[in-house]
Order: structure tokens, then C-alpha cells, then sequence
């Protein structure tokens, strides 16, 4: 099959049945559209005529071009999909790209708020419907660890005031209950008490966030509206969805130890994900380990040698 004929259909089969997100089929269409161009190239113009090799040589060209080792991850992850695909219909076409690894690149920590300061973000009287609404939407990032995507998408029979529960629908579609806090429920009770009506009456499908017009609020809004938040309330402008996110990763894990609990919340599918959330303080180890090492209990006043 001609190479484009093959990209186009495979795209089809994602949007049509599997029915990925637009995100992530956008992912697909811009990586596999570099990886044509770099076929035309190449004189490639069929998959059965791609060889490992040549994969290596599209990810090194892309290395060269200065892309991130996660861009190039992301490239490999859609064209061994993409070749999966095809080789269900040609058991014998094979996947050239299933060996080839792109260049490690250093992982960079989110930044999280203090938790001495994470309280200065809710600490507004303002009775503004808009500021009302921020300061739900930030207490629940922080409480129960949403996506973005997440917490736009949610509509307000999501939410379970009985029991302290959301439920959402996170990446590959799966859906994970989560809890959410009582100052959170408090917020969002205050917030809905003010929420501009798009429609005559609400119901459970209605949108949780929307705007002064009662349009579900867009992500980039929510993002623009938390750095506004932070900036009034004399925190850095740099605030957004994924620093509250990281927040309550990092300190329901400094107060709990329990990494798969906190792979559960967040919805990720791999603890390796979830990993980059333990870069717990020194302060914070030191009193973890002053407390249940068995070699790190001294006696008051006794010194241990050197020996």
C-alpha cells in the first residue's frame, strides 16, 4: 500500500472506531506526516520498503533538528502503531520500528507550590461569580489532582457532594472516581450557587465550569483565569493546571509514602509516571529516616563513634 494511503487509513481507523481524541490524533497525523516526508525523501514510497535503518535515520535527522527526546519517543510510539496496524491486514510487512530508540534526554521536575503557600490561593472574600468560580476551579486541581482535560470536560452530575467523589474521564478514555475535599465541595457549592444559566434549568450533563455567557469554559480560559488568580493573590503569574496537579501529587506523598495510592488518584498507567512526583526534600527525608531507621535512633546526649 502506498505509504500516504496507508497514514490516512490508519488515521481513519483511530478517529472512526477507536475514536481517539482530537489531541492525540493530531499527535498521530503530525508525526506520521514528518515521517512521509522524510520517505518522499528518501524514495520510500511504500511501508513494505521501510527498514529499520531507515527509521534510524528519520529519528537521527530529527535528533539533529534539535528535537526533545520525548518528541522523538512520541514520533517512534506513532509509527510502531501505525505498522502494528498495517501488520494486522499483512502479518508479513513486520515493524522496522519496534528495535529503534530515541536519545534519553533529562527529565525535568513540574514545579510545585509550598505547602505553607498553597492556602494564599483560596484565601479570597471577593463574592465575584468569575473569582468564585477560580477559586473552586483551583481548589479542585489541587484536591483531586485533575487534568486540565479533566476538569473542562466535567459536568456537574460528575460530582458526588454525599460521598466526596468526582468522577472523570482521563487519557485513553478511562474513567477513574476520585475524592475530593471538603474545603473543594465547599468552594464548588459556592460556585454553582452563582453559575450563569445557559439553559432553563440544570442538569446532571450540564457543564461544571462555564463562562459569563454559561459556555463550557475553554482550557486555555482556565489557564489565563489561574494565572490571574495567582497574580491577585501575590503569587508568580506562572501558575497552571499541572503545578496544582503536581502540588497534590507531591504533598499527599510526602505525607503518606504510598506511591501506588498516588498512581491511583492521578490515573496514570504506569508507576514509572508516577515516579517523577518523589522528589521529596531532604528536610523531609531526614525525618523519615530519623523516625524509622533502627540505626538512626540516638540516645539524647550520646554521640555514636566514628568506628
Amino acid at each position: 500500500m502506498n505509504l500516504d494511503e496507508a497514514c490516512e487509513h490508519f488515521l481513519c481507523y483511530q478517529r472512526d472506531v477507536r475514536q481517539l481524541s482530537k489531541h492525540t490524533l493530531d499527535a498521530y497525523r503530525h508525526d506520521l506526516h514528518l515521517f512521509a516526508d522524510f520517505c518522499q525523501q528518501q524514495q520510500l514510497h511504500t511501508l513494505d520498503g521501510v527498514r529499520d535503518v531507515d527509521v534510524r535515520h528519520w529519528i537521527a535527522s530529527l535528533h539533529k533538528a534539535g528535537r526533545s527526546g520525548k518528541t522523538l519517543q512520541r514520533a517512534l510510539s506513532s509509527l510502531r502503531a501505525l505498522f502494528r496496524f498495517a501488520g494486522e491486514q499483512n502479518p508479513s510487512l513486520g515493524n522496522p520500528a519496534a528495535d529503534v530508540r530515541a536519545p534519553k534526554t533529562e527529565r525535568r521536575l513540574p514545579k510545585s507550590i509550598d505547602p505553607d503557600n498553597i492556602g494564599v490561593l483560596f484565601q479570597t472574600d471577593d463574592d465575584d461569580p468569575l473569582q468564585v468560580r477560580d477559586r473552586a476551579i483551583a481548589e479542585l486541581f489541587y484536591s483531586a489532582g485533575l487534568r486540565l482535560s479533566e476538569l473542562v470536560a466535567a459536568n456537574i452530575g460528575d460530582v458526588d457532594p454525599s460521598e466526596g467523589l468526582i468522577t472523570v474521564v482521563g487519557k485513553g478514555r478511562k474513567t477513574r472516581t476520585v475524592p475530593v475535599g471538603k474545603l473543594a465541595l465547599q468552594a464548588l457549592g459556592q460556585w454553582l450557587a452563582l453559575r450563569p444559566l445557559s439553559e432553563a434549568t440544570l442538569t446532571p450533563q450540564s457543564p461544571l465550569f462555564v463562562s459569563q455567557r454559561g459556555k463550557r469554559l475553554s482550557a486555555r480560559s482556565v489557564q489565563d483565569r489561574l494565572k490571574q488568580l495567582a497574580i491577585r493573590s501575590g503569587l508568580s503569574g506562572d501558575l497552571h493546571p499541572h503545578m496544582l496537579r503536581h502540588s497534590f501529587a507531591s504533598h499527599l506523598l510526602q505525607s503518606s509514602g504510598d506511591l501506588r495510592a498516588v498512581q491511583e488518584l492521578l490515573g496514570h498507567a504506569n508507576i514509572s509516571t508516577t515516579q517523577v512526583y518523589t522528589h521529596l526534600d531532604y528536610q523531609h527525608l531526614a525525618r523519615v529516616y530519623d523516625a524509622a531507621h533502627p540505626r538512626a535512633q540516638r540516645r539524647h546526649g550520646q554521640h555514636e563513634s566514628d568506628d
